[in-house]
């Protein structure tokens, strides 16, 4: 991942930005002591052991530099990035100035979610792999030993490294690893200074603004096979109790004007000796919406692989439930419950799913003691045929309000447990463990509550996990319904 050259300065420029070294100040001060000494004393010896110094730090100052170091940060080309994929950016240092950069020191800081495993140099095309600064050269990349649990420990990245950049080239420090978790993850800020001149000169810090990787969750596996609650659409997958054009076969009845006649069953017709028709259901689409809690935040997520926050399981999974449906034909939508109150308008196909996983990257834990039901429930916001899935803790007291306002509106509702099933008890602080209990109880009694008002509540487990509460909301839904809106 090499950038493009770097043109060369043409005309010389003040050195703004560049400062003598202390070999520089020691090299000019041994000549001067020994040149003075010579003189002094009447010794020749003095003043020509003094000439070395002298004219070599002339000679290293003969061609002074003129510009600064150039640095930037680029991201790999290696498509969407989803978790547990690789990813790789580079930090380029470019050389406009007439002078090579005899020594250039690298370093940026990632996001502990890329766990860079591999760190090189590649100049002009070719990789030279470098060790870090402070190290023994050992003719491999570095790799930094294992990192703690989750991706979190420091990454080979965070330190510098060292090389040597001619004029007009640039050096590109190769990062290559693993996304670990979902989101909007920066590399950089990254900074460079360059000694040249023998060493005798360095810049001042060179910093560049971060970058930053888009992640997307990895969809776990989801498969809903029972029919929506009510389908309301003109096209899908699904079929309604509305009789049309179609695929499911609703019955015969005598033919009517405006039949097709490839629609007449004759075994029928001439048994009863008049004209019968076969009547379908017409295929329609749904309107899944997507409710995601983001009041409150349990668990410690570990990334890819490791223990999922709520935070976690509520990203994959809207996810997995989004591509699912969205695969089928049907419209999806999703909404916040919370202060912001954000809200992707309801669509569907293959540009939607896209933009679902935009929108879930800046999904974050909102706390406030505001009640956000009127703000994100607004008037004429939500279809009263969609399906409602709202994925939720259940932590807080105004998520469990929320259901049963919605159960009681007549909505078709599902709500999705995404509360860690590894929480345990706090130990050896005092009365934390019986207040634990307490909670558990007290969380376990609201959910019967909820299930009293007719609000499904179900683990989020992957496959499979609202096949049974969908069939349970498809049976209600035919059944008379009570209650005002």
């Amino acid at each position: 991942m090499t950038g493009p050259t770097v043109p060369m300065a043409t005309e010389p420029e003040p050195a703004a930005g560049w400062a003598p070294t202390r070999a520089l100040g020691r090299a000019v001060l041994l000549a001067g002591l020994l040149l003075v000494a010579g003189v002094l004393l009447g010794r020749v010896d003095l003043i020509v052991l003094a000439a070395p110094f002298a004219l070599g730090t002339a000679y290293a100052l003969r061609r002074r530099p003129t510009a600064l170091p150039q640095v930037w940060i680029s991201e790999g080309e290696d498509g969407p990035l989803v978790e547990g994929g690789d990813v790789t950016a580079a930090v380029s240092v470019g050389n406009p100035d007439t002078v090579d950069y005899d020594l250039v020191v690298v370093r940026s800081r990632v996001s502990p979610w890329l766990r860079i495993d591999r760190a090189g140099f590649a100049l002009d095309g070719a990789v030279t792999d470098m060790p870090p600064a402070g190290t023994t050269p050992t003719g491999t990349t570095p790799t930094g030993g294992a990192a703690p649990a989750g991706g979190r420990g420091r990454s080979i990245a965070d330190r510098p490294f060292v090389t040597a950049v001619p004029t007009g080239t640039v050096a590109d420090l190769e990062l290559a690893g693993h996304a670990m978790r979902w989101g909007r993850h920066p590399v950089g800020p990254a900074g460079a200074r360059v000694a040249t001149a023998g060493g005798l000169l360095v810049s001042r810090a060179v910093l560049t603004e971060p970058v930053r990787v888009r992640v997307y969750p990895r969809t776990e596996p989801f498969e809903a096979v029972e029919a929506m609650p009510r389908a309301a659409g003109l096209v899908g997958a699904h079929h309604s109790r509305r009789p049309g054009e179609g695929g499911e076969l609703a019955g015969v009845r005598i033919f009517a004007p405006g039949d097709r006649l490839r629609r007449i069953d004759w075994r029928v017709s001439l048994r009863a000796r008049q004209l019968h028709v076969a009547a379908t259901l017409s295929d329609r689409d749904a309107e899944v919406v997507v409710l995601l809690d983001v009041l409150a935040e349990a668990g410690r997520s570990g990334g890819v692989g490791g223990a999922a926050s709520v935070l976690d399981t509520t990203v994959r999974a809207t996810a997995a439930i989004a591509e699912h449906y969205l695969h089928r034909g049907d419209r999806v939508s999703l909404l916040e419950y919370g202060p912001a109150a954000r809200r992707l308008r309801p669509a569907a196909g293959r540009r939607q799913y896209l933009t679902v996983l935009e929108w879930l990257l800046d999904v974050h834990v909102h706390p406030s003691s505001h009640e956000p039901y009127d703000q994100v429930f607004g008037p004429q916001l939500l279809s009263s045929d969609a399906l409602v899935v709202v994925l939720t803790p259940l932590l807080d007291e105004r998520s469990a309000q929320m259901l049963a306002r919605l159960a009681r509106a007549g909505r078709f509702v599902v709500a999705v447990d995404t509360l860690p099933t590894n929480l345990t008890a706090p130990k050896n602080q005092g009365w934390a463990e019986v207040a634990y209990r307490l909670w558990r109880l007290d969380r376990d009694v609201m959910i019967g509550q909820l299930r009293e008002h007719g609000v499904p509540v179900v683990r989020w487990a992957g496959a499979g996990s609202l096949d049974q509460v969908l069939r349970d909301v498809a049976r209600l839904a035919t059944a008379p319904r009570v209650g005002g809106r």
